[in-house]
């Protein structure tokens, strides 16, 4: 029971003839009487007792679809398409399948130590969205405004602490010109901090991290800069191999989707075009989607563009569109004036694409799991309509619509306004109490992060 109850049923049973404006004055007179810790403690359990009895939020529809602005369908005339990890879901064993051989390129191309061989992937370490500092070596997680998240700072696969984390850092907040470098030398090499937000670059972390490790333990000194490029290096010269792996087993390491062919059937009896934009390889490409929808896949396609080579192909002017020979595997030297559904092209560039189809603008919605590579440059340069397609978001919603997280987010909410409401109490004792207040809202909030 908060104090103000006990405060108020103890005046009444005291005399039953007070008015409510006598109450009211009499329980003034009391509370002022009460100290600061005590006035902090009962509004601190009387915001606890409203907390318990607010109604918890409504679940998420983890197969929803999520519109950040108003979008009418009817306009929509063309749909686009990536292929990796937007019409093509992979298994965890592609995953395992990088490491592998990014681990094994290490061990016989840059001849690191053989004990690296017993490092094993581990998929539940990084996940998308983390940046990576080159030159310190640390893994971090950074939010919307550049500030590090505490507790999710890695060296290897150990945390560093938050007081070693300022230490280096000067700051919480990192400048934009850090994680973005100057911009007045090429974007490649201006930058010391990578951002992970291609879901290939995940087991690439993995090793990255699991190969520091092993040296930190081993008292090995290293490079940070030199690891990250070897690695880099290993994993990226590897794709061609995991190219042909996949192809030759596709059942293995793509996830089945039995509605993507009705959805393209749809389509195409709605009068839409379709075509697809891919960074990846024609016999990539191919096996994937014969075993996803079938040998025809390429009849439901207006244009087929493969080995883009995305986002030179968002905003490059001059790399002519080719011909790509199926057959014999590569592009032919012919110039191409039009577009045929049924031919296979190669590299080029979206204002090569939209001059040749006429496509433009709001009439165009164009699919993608990459936030900058697929989808900002054409909406920012193009005034395409984008969507994204991120599975992590199943597993962030499955969390949010746990009753323990709702529970926690509705208390942290509360809590966070109760300090706010109080933050302006100068005496010690008041200071002792929010510093607790903020504690358990810091604890809470690392909580809820490490959950999801």
């Amino acid at each position: 029971m908060s104090l103000c109850c006990t405060l108020f049923r103890s005046i009444l049973k005291s005399n039953r003839n007070l008015s409510i404006k006598n109450v009211n004055n009499n329980c003034q007179v009391l509370v002022n009487n009460f100290s600061t810790r005590e006035l902090l403690k009962e509004a601190y359990c009387r915001t606890k007792l409203k907390c318990r009895s607010k109604k918890l939020p409504q679940d998420v529809n983890p197969q929803g679809v999520f519109a950040c602005n108003e979008l009418d369908l009817s306009e929509v005339k063309v749909y686009g398409f990536d292929y990796d990890y937007t019409l093509a879901h992979y298994k965890p064993t592609l995953e395992h399948l990088l490491y592998n051989l990014g681990r094994n390129m290490l061990l016989d191309k840059y001849k690191y130590p053989q004990e690296i061989s017993k490092l094993e992937y581990k998929p539940d370490f990084a996940v998308r969205g983390l940046h990576y500092d080159i030159e310190k070596g640390l893994l971090l997680k950074l939010d919307s405004f550049l500030q590090i998240q505490f507790g999710a700072v890695y060296r290897g696969l150990t945390p560093v602490s938050t007081e070693e984390v300022l230490q280096i850092y000067k700051n919480r907040i990192i400048p934009i010109a850090y994680v973005e470098g100057d911009t007045r030398v090429h974007k490649a090499n201006r930058s010391k901090m990578v951002h992970l937000a291609d879901l290939f670059s995940v087991p690439e972390m993995g090793l990255l991290c699991n190969v520091a490790e092993y040296f930190i333990k081993n008292h090995i000194d290293y490079h940070p800069e030199i690891l990250f490029l070897d690695v880099k290096n290993s994993v990226q010269s590897c794709h061609p191999i995991m190219h042909r792996i996949v192809a030759k087993n596709v059942e293995e390491y793509i996830r089945p989707n039995s509605d993507l062919k009705k959805y393209f059937q749809i389509l195409q009896e709605n009068d839409k075009k379709l075509f697809l934009v891919t960074n990846s390889p024609y016999h990539f490409v191919n096996a994937g989607m014969e075993m996803l929808v079938g040998t025809d896949w390429r009849e439901y396609f207006d244009v087929v563009i493969v080995n883009a080579n995305k986002p030179k192909f968002f905003t490059e002017l001059s790399r002519p569109i080719r011909v790509f020979d199926k057959n014999a595997n590569t592009h032919i030297w012919e110039k191409v004036t039009s577009l045929e559904k049924g031919i296979i092209y190669y590299e080029g560039t979206v204002k090569q694409l939209q001059d040749l189809t006429g496509w433009s603008g709001h009439q165009v919605l164009y699919f993608g799991d990459h936030p900058y590579s697929d989808l900002a440059d054409v909406t920012l340069e193009h005034g395409w309509r984008t969507g994204a397609i991120i599975n992590e978001l199943t597993h962030e919603i499955n969390t949010l619509n746990m009753q323990t997280f709702k529970e926690n987010a509705n208390w942290l909410q509360m809590l966070t306004q109760l300090i706010e409401d109080h933050q302006d109490y100068k005496e010690p004792e008041a200071v002792e109490i929010i510093s607790e207040w903020m504690a358990e809202r810091d604890f809470l909030s690392s909580a809820s992060e490490g959950s999801r």
